[in-house]
């Protein structure tokens, strides 16, 4: 669940995670940084995660795709000095960290999302962290899975407030969003690989570099079932699905399917 607290200016701001860093950093915990940055780095500032273009191939695992891509939300708690640097380094702890089911490319229809100061042409990229203005977090926020996204809730039942709108007209939403620990899905690429359990689809095989570390992480037992905190296992309680397949596990609201469930309709349809 999302509760992003309310302060009396809110700013945002795109931090960098390297496959390769110089950085002890956590992703969702925790955010390294000098002191440069300190003064966009404080507390109560929303954050979106960025990952450049991939460099080595070795990591494709790990990300969402080879592609520049944001790829999840948070919002900065305490900022401390960092005492096991020999520099004036500084690290924030991230709280309310929520990782996007996708990756929302950096670059959409041949533009960047971010807009790009004149004056900052040829090295606006080197800069791991960027202020960025509100138009440009909703039009990264609108392309994810938290489009529904509301920086002002503070509702404490554990519920999720939000707009959307159908047609100009305004339509109060509620919904539960379930905690997801981002650890478990590189986890369970690794046990299991990006290749869909079910249909065997692969879309680095068929997309080349474009679909690269892409795909679905599946819970065998969802999390909207209710029973709260549960220990989750990568290798025996998650799979790797197409989107498809995922579409058609979830297609049924009072039914989940299982893999074998999903392999025997594939298997059926496959014979006639």
């Amino acid at each position: 669940m999302i509760i992003i607290h309310q302060f009396n200016f809110m700013s945002y701001v795109i931090i960098t995670e390297n496959d390769i860093s110089q950085w002890k950093d956590s992703t969702g915990r925790e955010y390294h940084f000098p002191k440069r940055y300190l003064k966009y780095l404080t507390k109560g500032t929303v954050v979106i995660y960025y990952k450049g273009l991939m460099k080595d191939r070795s990591f494709a695992s790990k990300r969402m795709t080879a592609l520049a891509h944001y790829f999840g939300i948070a919002q900065i708690g305490d900022v401390k000095r960092d005492n096991d640097s020999d520099k004036n380094d500084y690290y924030a702890e991230i709280i309310n960290f929520k990782p996007f089911s996708s990756p929302v490319l950096a670059k959409q229809n041949g533009a960047f999302l971010e807009s790009i100061p004149s004056a900052k042409i040829k090295n606006y990229w080197r800069d791991g962290v960027r202020e960025i203005d509100k138009a440009t977090f909703d039009k990264i926020i609108l392309l994810s899975d938290l489009n529904d996204f509301n920086a002002t809730n503070d509702n404490a039942q554990g519920k999720l407030e939000s707009f959307s709108r159908l047609e100009g007209k305004s339509k109060l939403v509620y919904s539960t969003k379930y905690e997801r620990d981002n650890t478990l899905r590189e986890k369970a690429i690794e046990y299991h690989g990006l290749t869909c359990m079910g249909c065997g689809f692969n879309f680095e095989k068929v997309y080349g570099e474009w679909g690269a570390g892409f795909i679905h992480v599946h819970h065998t037992k969802p999390l909207s079932d209710g029973d709260g905190e549960r220990i989750v296992n990568a290798e025996t309680d998650m799979v790797v699905l197409c989107p498809n397949c995922h579409s058609m596990i979830h297609r049924r609201k009072n039914r989940t399917l299982s893999l074998d469930e999903l392999l025997l309709l594939l298997k059926t349809k496959s014979v006639n």
